[in-house]
């Protein structure tokens, strides 16, 4: 007998909570509908009933990973610059990807998600709101949603083995890019972290933005 739509949607958001578990324990190649349907004490056709492929579990584990940090959406206060708002959002949406494995690639892969969108929504027609022309907006707030879900793709990516590492000749790379050795060692030299980082580039992404915009507040 078909289940009933109270019923649907609490068995559909085990299967998604029992997903983002999955997806923790062993990153985004592990979360398979056999491993999940495993997990859950059930066949793999079963979870067919409510998520009919691949593709659409991946959107419910981006919206469920969302959704943590994302349970509230407000725009800006009205004396808060719209390139503050913009930057907290991101920050925001980086610490969302970051609290899960493979979370920048589960976003990525991710299509249709309804938070996602929520987020779009709210970030460009606040944009619009503060007097910039649409296409503006739309750029501007795409721009920066893939400068962060791409900065968290390096910071989630798999780091060299050991066994690469030892074989990586150091001083011929230092002598091969002196510049770039030299600003990376410059920069994190006082303490900064990779969230520094992220800030300080965001904050180049946003203020670019704003002078395309022609706007300042």
């Amino acid at each position: 007998m078909p289940l009933g739509g109270t019923e649907l949607a609490l068995d559909r958001q085990r299967i998604v909570a029992e997903a983002v578990a999955l997806l923790d324990a062993e990153g985004l190649d592990g979360v398979t509908t056999r491993k999940l349907a495993a997990r859950l004490g059930v066949q793999s056709p079963t979870l067919y009933w409510h998520l009919p492929n691949k593709a659409a579990l991946v959107t419910a584990i981006a919206d469920a990973i969302l959704d943590q940090e994302f349970g509230h959406l407000s725009p800006p206060e009205p004396d808060q610059h719209w390139q503050d708002w913009l930057s907290g959002l991101a920050q925001r949406l980086r610490r969302a990807l970051l609290a899960h494995p493979d979370g920048a690639r589960v976003i990525s892969a991710s299509q249709l998600s309804r938070t996602m969108a929520a987020i779009s929504e709210l970030a460009m027609s606040t944009l619009v709101a503060r007097g910039i022309p649409l296409r503006q907006a739309r750029v501007i707030v795409l721009t920066v949603e893939r400068f962060t879900v791409g900065h968290v793709l390096e910071e989630q990516a798999p780091r060299p083995d050991a066994e690469a590492l030892k074989n990586f000749d150091m001083a011929t790379f230092a002598e091969q890019h002196p510049t770039a050795v030299a600003a990376i060692s410059e920069y994190f030299e006082p303490g900064r972290t990779v969230d520094d980082l992220f800030r300080d580039c965001l904050e180049v992404v946003i203020a670019g933005a704003a002078v395309t915009a022609g706007a300042t507040s």
